[in-house]
């Protein structure tokens, strides 16, 4: 599943020497503690909400709003953590490295002992958390970084981020438990949304994915009068029928020779579902536009245009943004916490107490 997303600002420059070498070392003693005291299962749990990788990497000490929170804290893992001493690999990275994803799974795989099957999903899951990301959410950030964290039983998380002018946006994965890429569970969390986006993931796209998929398995070359630049329409004609967003003309989407041979290379598969669909070479974001707007215009299946993306603030802000700060949850969260401490003592009095009982025990049979 999708367990959410982080929009963050563009900062230049990088972590100095200094700081990195100090986060690389306080980042393995962090997750060491979590893997004995809960589980490497846990560790992947944790790296994959949002909430919790912001506040790990200011723990680290990095910016907490800028966008190499995630390049940076994703580095110190990579290098803290060995596969054969934590049982947990850090694949992909940064740029060119994040297509070095599939090979650092096989390689790693071998290490774990994993089956080829195995080996094979992992470097799917790690595909299509991406491909989704990319083409099955247009929010206007493209993807620059790819993160692929797995454990020796084949368990798995992903961080990556996107880029655009402005702005980074981080997206969450985790293995457990999803059947499908293409509609995860998710909660998807920032402080910043965009007007326009369009979201095949979202249970409101159900028919307009249904359409696409049976557009491609009639045979798409009928759909190349749709393309025909002396033909474009602006959606605005259609809206009243439809409801289509006013400023994306219906034909303004150059599907060039190639891109349609791709879609015929899809026809002639005849993919089973639009998991199967997406996850054809070739078949990307413009691809998956056409389809979508296709589906709308003809069939008035539309798809979600609204940015899956949640506001990050837990209990509002001072000046009433995103929304005035609520009294009683924020008083309830003082509570939890407070009791959650008390608690926390208390357990550490009780162990306390047992170890000092059991050192008198042992004293006492001494005698």
């Amino acid at each position: 599943m999708r367990t959410g997303t982080v929009n963050l600002p563009l900062h230049t420059g990088k972590a100095p020497r200094w700081l990195f070498e100090r986060m690389v070392k306080l980042a393995g003693a962090i997750i060491e503690v979590i893997i004995y005291e809960y589980s490497r299962d846990e560790f992947l749990r944790r790296i994959s909400d949002p909430y919790w990788f912001q506040a790990f990497s200011c723990v680290l000490g990095f910016d907490w709003h800028s966008s190499g929170t995630t390049t940076t804290t994703c580095g110190a893992l990579k290098m803290a953590l060995s596969a054969e001493e934590h049982g947990i690999a850090v694949t992909g990275g940064k740029g060119a490295v994040s297509r070095k994803a599939p090979a650092e799974i096989e390689r790693i795989g071998e290490i774990f002992s994993l089956s080829s099957d195995k080996v094979k999903k992992l470097k799917y899951s790690s595909k299509m958390a991406a491909k989704v990301d990319t083409s099955c959410i247009q929010d206007g950030y493209e993807l620059y970084h790819h993160c692929f964290f797995f454990t020796e039983k084949g368990e798995w998380a992903v961080v990556q981020q996107g880029m655009n002018d402005e702005y980074a946006r981080r997206y969450h994965w985790l293995s457990e438990p999803s059947n499908s890429f293409i509609e995860p569970r998710d909660g998807i969390c920032c402080d910043r949304k965009e007007a326009q986006v369009l979201d095949m993931t979202s249970h409101d796209s159900k028919n307009a994915r249904r359409v696409s998929l049976d557009l491609i398995k009639d045979n798409p070359v009928h759909l190349k009068k749709y393309f025909k630049p002396s033909s474009q329409k602006m959606l605005f004609d259609f809206e009243d029928g439809f409801g289509l967003p006013p400023h994306h003309p219906v034909l303004d989407i150059d599907i060039s020779e190639q891109g349609m041979e791709v879609l015929r290379r899809a026809y002639e598969l005849q993919p089973r579902n639009y998991e199967e669909l997406i996850s054809l070479e070739g078949m990307g974001p413009k691809k998956v536009m056409a389809l979508a707007l296709i589906s709308d215009l003809v069939y008035g299946s539309a798809p979600s245009w609204r940015d899956p993306v949640k506001y990050s603030f837990t209990h509002g802000g001072k000046d009433g943004y995103p929304y005035p700060v609520d009294r009683e949850v924020y008083d309830n969260s003082v509570q939890m916490l407070h009791d959650s401490l008390e608690s926390a003592k208390l357990d550490k009095k009780e162990r306390y107490n047992a170890i000092k009982r059991l050192g008198e025990f042992i004293n006492l049979r001494a005698f």
